[in-house]
């Protein structure tokens, strides 16, 4: 089979693999019909994960049809149409049971990370009754990579975990799939104000159209100018809820200046380096500072929003390549505010 392959840092190829073979009761293979790129791919690629070595057949998002699955697999049959999702559960470990799946003992985030992942023809997923759902017939398959991470994403680490709440003003860094993911669930829970900030004006304009209340354009701002511009749409008090979602440190730095007294930092971005903490600032001003690796623990929920139509993701999709142009979908979704790109879907 054909597969997208971490080489080293800075390169990415396409290669021939061995189909994957069960190796477990629990065990599934599923055949890939679509899959994506993820922003973690790119810092993959940039070399700022170390658990992925050299070698790895990316990606963690996707949809296909099961294959092949283990003795012990009771949900799901040959033929069955699925969307994997990102965290591979055991659902009886420690963390499982307290809805931490990201920290699974014999899963978490395994695909195209300490295993080999989606972005290939054949994947083998772990743990395939708690990893997988069932597609709903009628929904297009297509949108539903978007569910496989970047919207719990948004939602779990953004949202959730930046208590997002009705009437509550809201900052999110970052326009990029996962930003944007936050901002159209942050809606579900009806704050007062949502603002966005960015570099790309046409993510910008997106951000304005899926609600965003209000949106700076921080490239063409110093920081100083940023948190103002924040203070003077919110009454000059800043934000109960700040969702980093870029992952370097200038906006990690930004994130901790836009704070309301009480206010919630929620740390989505996937930092490869150092950071620092205002902590000297802070200590008085009650807030809070949260981390989080996705769980999935809310896609069952957000498949019934696609399904009722109350959320709709495939806005979120902007560029389609068949699997044989992955590479150049990779230049492509990497160099995103050069080619308009939010979230690029690659069909096999």
């Amino acid at each position: 089979m054909k597969a997208l392959v971490y080489k080293q840092a800075g390169q990415v190829e396409l290669q021939e693999r061995p189909v994957p073979k069960l190796q477990s009761a629990g065990d599934a293979i599923v055949k890939l019909t679509k899959t994506t790129i993820c922003g973690t791919d790119l810092h993959i690629r940039k070399g700022d994960v170390a658990t992925c070595t050299p070698g790895r057949v990316l990606g963690h998002e996707g949809v296909g049809i099961i294959d092949e699955v283990g003795d012990s697999v009771s949900r799901f049959k040959k033929g069955d149409p699925v969307l994997i999702s990102c965290i591979s559960s055991c659902a009886t470990c420690e963390y499982c049971r307290r809805g931490m799946s990201s920290h699974c003992t014999t899963g978490g985030w395994v695909l195209g990370n300490e295993i080999d992942g989606t972005q290939a023809e054949y994947v083998r997923i772990p743990h395939a009754d708690c990893s997988l759902y069932t597609i709903p017939k009628g929904v297009d398959e297509a949108a539903l990579v978007t569910l496989s991470d970047i919207f719990p994403t948004g939602l779990e680490c953004g949202v959730l975990n930046g208590k997002v709440q009705p009437g509550s003003t809201v900052a999110i860094i970052g326009a990029g799939p996962v930003g944007l993911a936050a901002l159209v669930t942050a809606q579900f829970y009806s704050p007062a104000t949502v603002i966005m900030l960015d570099t790309d004006p046409g993510r910008l304009k997106v951000a304005a159209d899926m609600g965003a209340h209000a949106t700076i354009d921080s490239g063409k701002l110093d920081a100083e100018s940023a948190i103002k511009s924040v203070r003077e749409l919110t009454d000059g008090k800043g934000c109960d809820t700040v969702i980093e979602a870029v992952g370097i440190p200038a906006t990690f730095e930004l994130g901790q200046r836009l704070l309301a007294p009480g206010g919630v930092l929620a740390n989505v971005g996937v930092h490869g380096t150092k950071v620092n903490l205002f902590l000297e600032e802070l200590w008085a001003k009650n807030v809070s500072i949260t981390t989080r690796l996705v769980d999935g623990v809310t896609t069952p929920m957000l498949l019934k929003m696609v399904e009722a139509k109350k959320l709709q993701p495939d806005q979120l999709i902007t560029h389609k390549f068949t699997f044989s142009e992955i590479e150049k979908a990779y230049e492509t979704f990497g160099a995103a505010q050069q080619h308009g790109a939010l979230k690029v879907l690659v069909e096999m």
